[in-house]
């Protein structure tokens, strides 16, 4: 049986855009500092590529952490961010619930744009009101069929890295607002 993280096929299609909205609003930070490698923003391609049903899942699900090795090639905290968020589009077409560490990396790199964590928590919260507000219904009422963080091992959604620090709190205020 498959994990209620994975969604279905049509789920995950549907997912996929916004997460790959979420991270290429980010993409800018890894750019900035890496402007010839490209791992990132060929992730958030075929992110949106999957969504319209022009690729397959299982020929993604091989490609899914492309985008992550990324991270290893820039410095700055923002930038790493970033590129986890274009690997964790990626990996929506093989587990839906990486929509949401998408979207989690993505605030956690606008967050880090500022030094002063009142102003990083201002620019977090404002991306996330962002994430919020593209939702489409088909979209939110995917992820509301997502379980909530932490309460299922079997994916990202888990008790792993997406379950702590600033993701999770990221991934439980947007489950909180779907």
């Amino acid at each position: 049986m498959a994990s209620p993280q994975t969604l279905s096929e049509a789920d995950r299609r549907l997912v996929a855009a916004w997460a790959a909205d979420c991270a290429d609003r980010m993409l800018p930070l890894f750019e900035a500092e890496a402007p010839a490698d490209d791992r990132p923003r060929d992730a958030i391609a075929r992110a949106r590529a999957f969504s319209r049903g022009e690729l397959d899942a299982a020929g993604e699900i091989r490609r899914r952490f492309v985008a992550n090795r990324a991270a290893h090639s820039v410095q700055a905290p923002a930038a790493k961010a970033a590129a986890w968020a274009a690997g964790q589009a990626a990996g929506v077409a093989h587990m839906g619930a990486h929509a949401l560490g998408a979207a989690a990396y993505a605030a956690k790199a606008a967050a880090l744009t500022s030094p002063e964590s009142r102003d990083g928590d201002a620019h977090r919260d404002a991306e996330i009101a962002w994430q919020l507000d593209h939702l489409s219904d088909p979209v939110r009422a995917a992820l509301k069929r997502l379980p909530l963080l932490g309460t299922d091992p079997s994916g990202p959604l888990g008790t792993g890295l997406l379950a702590s620090g600033a993701l999770g709190a990221n991934i439980r205020t947007l489950q909180a607002s779907l």
